[in-house]
């Protein structure tokens, strides 16, 4: 049985009990049912908030978007910086982007002594062509560059890495609303200015009066569930410090995320009913000095590091060749 740490937090939508989930695109409010209650009888449920959309909720506490860089708490690990190849302006990076290392702005960037990234991977992995892959050294090289996607998962999906390398996510979370109900209301865009449509220039255009419906949502309970793998942790191979450390990493963003504050949109706001489904994880203080011991001296795969990224230079190979 794989070993994970499991937490269900139960949440309440506030300022009232209506809240607005996600949407997709021909889908709309992702529902299902599922048993519960006494009975255990099936009843309405809504995906309020996807895997991939908490992944990235978990990241975004760890990044300062004042200073484009990690916050105080995870400062001293390595990550990949892109920049500009013209003037070094500051683009993105490995935490930010959505394929993480595997971002295209990162493989079609080079370092700062001009070698190509997808080569420099390739070479950190020691990927060759019908060679199998060795899972611990793959992981390794990620810890090297940005530990991080060891924790929210990367897929170098490129045909030029041989065996196109995967990590599946270490940390995941959901929140499901359990017994819903519609809230329908709706609203009106106005248009002081233009009142005759027949002039030229409508609604595609953004004049006129457009009407529009709205439907939220209401539940008889909404939690927030969250796993940490800590079994694939353990797998990678790494020391007993560096597990150390991405384990108090992934526990340290679930709890930042809770002590931020849920406000996933406009209409969907959350907060926790109470703290006792955390009770035997540590609190955010805790957890932050335990990170910054680590970091400072006790992880073997960090002593060669000084704490700065990897700077890779960006420009767009298209208008290059």
């Amino acid at each position: 049985m794989s070993k994970r740490e499991m937490y269900t937090i139960d949440l309440r939508a506030v300022p009232s009990d209506r809240f607005q989930p996600t949407g997709f695109p021909d889908l709309g409010a992702a529902k299902f049912q599922k048993p519960a209650g006494p009975n255990n009888e099936w009843v309405d449920a809504i995906l309020v908030e996807s895997a991939q959309s908490m992944a990235n909720r978990f990241e975004a506490v760890g990044w300062s978007e004042e200073h484009q860089e990690p916050v105080a708490a995870l400062l001293g690990l390595p990550w990949v910086k892109v920049v500009a190849k013209d003037d070094g302006r500051y683009l993105t990076s490995s935490r930010t982007e959505a394929h993480r290392l595997a971002s295209a702005f990162v493989k079609d960037s080079d370092t700062a002594d001009g070698r190509d990234m997808v080569d420099e991977i390739r070479n950190r992995f020691d990927l060759a062509d019908d060679t199998p892959i060795s899972p611990s050294k793959i992981a390794s090289a990620i810890f090297a560059l940005d530990p991080l996607c060891l924790i929210h998962g990367v897929f170098f999906a490129d045909k030029r890495w041989p065996g196109q390398p995967k990590i599946a996510r270490g940390l995941t979370g959901f929140i499901e609303a359990t017994d819903v109900r519609e809230a329908y209301s709706g609203g009106v865009k106005r248009d002081g200015v233009r009142h005759n449509l027949g002039d030229g220039g409508g609604t595609a255009e953004g004049y006129g009066s457009v009407p529009y419906p709205r439907t939220e949502y209401t539940a008889r309970s909404i939690a927030l569930y969250v796993s940490i793998d800590v079994g694939q942790m353990e797998a990678y191979g790494l020391s007993t410090n560096a597990t150390k450390l991405l384990l108090a990493i992934a526990r340290w963003e679930v709890r930042s995320i809770l002590d931020l504050g849920l406000r996933l949109r406009t209409a969907c706001e959350f907060e926790p009913i109470n703290d006792g489904d955390l009770a035997g994880l540590a609190d955010i203080d805790a957890l932050a000095s335990e990170i910054s011991d680590l970091i400072s001296g006790g992880v073997d795969e960090l002593q060669d590091s000084d704490g700065s990224p990897l700077v890779v230079r960006w420009s767009d190979r298209k208008k290059r060749s």
